[in-house]
């Protein structure tokens, strides 16, 4: 996209009014993003971590495992649908949210941190917003039988990867996954409004205490010097160790409550009877 930009003086105002636009969607792209990734792992190790168990159960022959290597990986490559078209489409309405709610804010106007926050409210609610499309799409393929079209017959490894993809679609569309996606979420953004923080603080030698209630609405930037803000947090959010976004997340009491939830449910023998 910036390759396509046209750096004359004239085409200024239009660089950074796209730059408002890229800088906001591929951060909050980066925070659904993230979420949906430790979540969505989540449920799939333990899953497959269900019927490891199963299979090393006393009692069950070693000759038929029921989730063998070669279906494990088919399992879990099944990923790569939120890394790739999960991802152009939540950048797609991502995009569409943030150009509805700040496309016609000017670039000299003023937001509090408190504005900011209500903005990445209001974008948060239209990418969320539509009932009839869960968020489970942007995880998981939409294919009934992601391996089915296959032209030859499928195998025994390729019936076991469909029952564990339809098994975790149904999990993703469940109350109780909505539910912990909805926490993470709501971590990862305040997360995020706590780093913009640290930029908001009142100009030295202001009388205004910074322990002020009304502080965060009192100090104000222009939008244009928000942009590059919200550009570096892109770099909090996806570091190459987990830093403590992540951290957040994989510590969180309700997202480990759930996954303990999911490995019990499928490491239980009548779950084999379905």
């Amino acid at each position: 996209t910036f390759k396509s930009f046209s750096f004359r003086p004239a085409n200024k105002l239009e660089i950074w009014e796209d730059l408002k636009i890229i800088s906001f969607t591929r951060t909050i792209v980066a925070v659904y993003s993230t979420c949906m990734l430790v979540v969505l792992l989540r449920v799939q190790l333990n899953i497959i971590g269900g019927y490891l168990y199963l299979d090393n159960s006393v009692g069950k022959s070693v000759m038929n495992p029921l989730a063998p290597p070669d279906v494990q990986q088919q399992y879990l490559s099944s990923i790569q649908h939120l890394l790739g078209d999960g991802l152009t489409e939540l950048i797609t309405v991502v995009k569409r949210a943030v150009q509805s709610s700040l496309g016609g804010v000017s670039l000299k106007q003023s937001l509090s941190l408190l504005e900011l926050e209500q903005q990445l409210s209001w974008i948060r609610a239209e990418v969320e917003s539509d009932s009839d499309r869960p968020m489970s799409r942007f995880l998981l393929a939409d294919d009934e039988n992601a391996l089915a079209d296959q032209a030859c017959g499928l195998t025994e490894n390729d019936v076991m990867t469909i029952r564990l993809l339809n098994e975790t679609r149904d999990m993703l569309d469940s109350p109780d996954f909505g539910t912990i996606l909805n926490v993470c979420l709501n971590r990862g953004f305040s997360r995020l409004l706590d780093n913009l923080a640290e930029f908001f603080h009142p100009p030295p030698g202001d009388s205004a205490p910074n322990s002020a209630p009304d502080s965060l609405a009192v100090v104000s930037l222009p939008l244009a010097k928000i942009i590059p803000i919200i550009n570096g947090q892109i770099n909090t959010i996806c570091c190459e160790t987990p830093g403590l976004f992540v951290q957040d997340l994989l510590l969180n009491d309700q997202v480990k409550e759930f996954a303990a939830n999911v490995y019990e449910s499928f490491s239980t023998p009548q779950e084999l009877q379905k």
